[in-house]
């Protein structure tokens, strides 16, 4: 009984880090001064929603892949805010 407690919080905490990590990502370039870069921004947030329908459509059941494809388009949001931020310094 013991264990299937250990196994049950570990498998909580290992989905709430999950959910933590991968966060809808937010519309933070200015698309008066940089127009592309925040249409960029804007698709990677739609795509990162379609997954996230995807998901629950499929019961969260995608093997982990829609979860990593939702990391790497935190990455992209990421590398998109810095891009404008470059082009600022400029």
């Amino acid at each position: 009984m013991t264990r299937i407690r250990v196994i049950a919080v570990f498998s909580f905490l290992l989905m709430a880090v999950g959910v933590a990590i991968a966060q809808r990502p937010r519309q933070n370039v200015s698309p008066v001064r940089h127009p592309n870069l925040a249409a960029a921004q804007r698709l990677s947030r739609q795509a990162w929603e379609k997954i996230e329908d995807a998901q629950r459509a499929n019961e969260w059941d995608l093997e982990g892949h829609a979860r990593k494809a939702k990391e790497l388009l935190d990455q992209v949001n990421r590398e998109l805010k810095l891009a404008a931020e470059a082009s600022n310094r400029r």
